[in-house]
């Protein structure tokens, strides 16, 4: 039996250290430390309501409209405030524009890069690989970020600024779009389309949407050269690495659903067991454990209605600043896998009752939601109406409880908001990365990545185990969201 210490990690946002025990060249044993604590539900107490807007934007530069849609909502909510059409298609535009570009970035710049590292080169498919996504030199990377930062411009038409808009209001957007900016939104959009077709699919939006097996996924990657797209390339290096085997949790999933539309989410909430069965979510199921955080002010799980951030050093049991939630107990994997599955898309439904969630499935996912969502952000964009309404306006209450649950890029994303003689009396987040890389609870039940990592190589001499790394990015942690 031996230990080490893995960590910091690059290309991951914020801090992150893992400890793992290993015997016969196996984890046994994983405990995940998210490494910094930054307070913002402390920040949050006493303010303006609506100064959340402000403030939790700057949680993360990444995911930053993810938190201002997921606050806006619980306004709206402690508001009893609707939207109208064109201000639900604008902020779900806005919404997609973010976690799309997330995606992209994390395939291209945080996860194949793995793959050019020097531990590989003895594998018949390293030279072309390396070529291609080499960190900071490779030829994707020099194609990608151009795509991106076109694409990201319907940031600019839409909400003004990235990150930290404050375009987005709990009655919709404060930006309303004439003729030409839907013009130039469509000009945008056909531009990232012809990107994903030519580089990353290699084949049409549609097809890659509409595959529904295992077998017709494996059929499509065989009809041209593995290289000839970097979702071909992902599926060589895949069999050829057994990433379906590497890397798998709990299989029981969770998804707030996304992309609301007048009472409608695009992708649907709710849970998949451990036996594969869908059920309906329910929230009020939802606790948050500090037994193993440095953290204090509870004495048993807490609904996060209730729940209390107060930082402590002195748990004995604590190895790291993330809580660990629970929905009814039980761990639970969010994710892009998670949404797909929950929404019951055919092609992840197959691939997860074949091999569970891991790192290739997780992956898979991912990249078929860019399929899947950049033909909705057009049908969205031609709706807009230019002549309607984009913002409705309300008043706070000085007494209200709010909730805003929405899906970042990387999962399930809750605000809890209580105002009490019309101030901010109690906010807590819990972002998609505490879900994931959660410490144990009461029980001592590992959280998703913890069993995940249980099981992965290491190879003699690694001290950077690859099959770890592989593991810790098909979740793409976003470590400054998981704290706060």
């Amino acid at each position: 039996m031996s230990r080490m210490l893995v960590g910091p990690f690059n290309r991951v946002e914020g801090d992150l250290e893992i400890a793992l025990e290993i015997d016969a060249g196996r984890v046994t044993s994983a405990n995940v430390n998210s490494t910094m604590y930054r307070g913002f539900e402390q920040i949050l107490k006493g303010k303006q309501p609506m100064d959340a807007l402000v403030y939790t934007p700057r949680i993360c530069g990444i995911c930053s409209v993810s938190q201002s849609v997921a606050s806006a909502y619980a306004l709206a909510d402690a508001m009893q405030l609707g939207m109208t059409p064109n201000g639900e298609r604008c902020i779900n535009l806005i919404l997609a524009n973010e976690n799309m570009a997330d995606l992209l970035t994390h395939f291209y710049l945080f996860f194949m890069p793995d793959f050019a590292r020097p531990s590989y080169a003895v594998q018949s498919w390293y030279e072309p690989v390396q070529a291609r996504f080499r960190a900071v030199s490779g030829e994707a990377y020099r194609e990608v970020l151009p795509a991106r930062a076109e694409f990201l411009h319907l940031m600019g038409l839409l909400a003004g600024k990235w990150p930290h808009s404050l375009s987005i209001q709990p009655g919709g957007t404060a930006k309303a779009v004439d003729g030409h900016d839907r013009l130039q939104m469509m000009s945008i959009l056909a531009g990232f389309r012809r990107f994903l077709e030519r580089r990353l699919f290699g084949d049409s939006l549609e097809l890659i949407g509409q595959l529904t097996s295992v077998a017709e996924l494996q059929q499509w990657a065989i009809e041209k050269d593995w290289h000839s797209s970097d979702l071909r390339t992902f599926i060589h290096l895949s069999q050829q690495l057994q990433l379906d085997q590497l890397g798998r949790a709990t299989d029981q999933f969770m998804s707030y659903g996304n992309y609301s539309l007048e009472g409608e989410r695009l992708f649907r909430p709710g849970v998949i067991d451990g036996q594969g069965q869908r059920r309906p979510l329910d929230s009020q199921l939802i606790t948050e454990d500090i037994s193993h955080a440095w953290l204090a002010g509870q004495t048993a799980p807490q609904h996060p209605e209730q729940g209390v951030t107060q930082p402590a050093l002195d748990n004995v049991q604590g190895y790291s600043w993330c809580k660990a939630p629970r929905l009814d107990g039980q761990v639970m994997e969010t994710g892009a896998l998670a949404r797909q599955l929950t929404n019951g898309h055919p092609l992840i439904t197959d691939l997860v009752a074949r091999s569970g969630g891991n790192v290739q499935n997780r992956m898979l996912a991912r990249l078929l939601e860019l399929a899947l969502v950049v033909p909705q952000m057009e049908r969205w964009a031609r709706q807009i109406q230019p002549t309607e309404q984009f913002c409705l306006h309300g008043s706070l209450p000085d007494y209200a409880e709010g909730v805003g649950m929405i899906e970042a890029a990387r999962g399930s994303l809750g605000h809890w908001l209580s105002i009490r003689e019309g101030k901010i009396a109690n906010y807590q987040i819990i972002a998609p990365t505490t879900w994931n890389f959660s410490p144990r609870d009461q029980h001592g039940t590992p959280g998703a990545l913890e069993q995940a990592l249980q099981g992965a190589p290491v190879l003699e001499g690694e001290k950077d185990p690859v099959a770890v790394q592989h593991i810790v990015r098909s979740f793409d942690p976003c470590m400054v969201c998981t704290v706060h």
